[in-house]
């Protein structure tokens, strides 16, 4: 393929409108988080993502785990962990059978936050999706991800 080769250009269009979608989405639904909660997108994930741990086998997340799920190096997400435990939304612990393995869950605090965060962040995600879908370049787009249907 070349340069100039019609199917390079079309998927390089399509990936620039894929960025633009998804720059437009998480700008809308930062702004929300911030002003009404005191939380980025990228907190807010984290918050959402050890919400979800669980005891038991493979119930707790590793950090590498973590930084894969919110889209961050395995440092930023330490950082990220470190800012939130220093706001009291986050707690460490030793894991109980391996002394090396350290456990980050989220505190009642953070639980709180982050019921009392869901429905903006669904609320601007609603009208990210929508305000897009008003632009033909992006429709397509918004009309695959409504179509989408995550396994549980």
């Amino acid at each position: 393929m070349t340069a100039t080769d019609p199917a390079l250009t079309a998927l390089s269009q399509g990936w620039c409108a894929l960025s633009l979608l998804h720059g437009r989405i998480e700008a809308h639904i930062e702004r929300a988080l911030q002003a009404q909660h005191d939380l980025s997108v990228r907190e807010y994930s984290l918050l959402d993502v050890l919400s979800r741990q669980h005891d038991g086998d493979g119930g707790h997340l590793q950090m590498k785990q973590v930084a894969d799920a919110v889209v961050l190096s395995q440092s930023a997400t330490t950082r990220l962990v470190t800012r939130l435990e220093d706001r009291g939304l986050l707690a460490r612990y030793l894991c109980p059978t391996d002394r090396r393995g350290i456990y980050t869950n989220v505190s009642e605090a953070g639980l709180k936050l982050l019921e009392e965060a869901r429905p903006t962040n669904e609320t601007a995600l609603r009208e990210a999706l929508d305000t897009a879908a008003e632009n033909p370049e992006l429709a397509p787009l918004v009309r695959a991800v409504e179509g989408l249907r995550v396994p549980a």
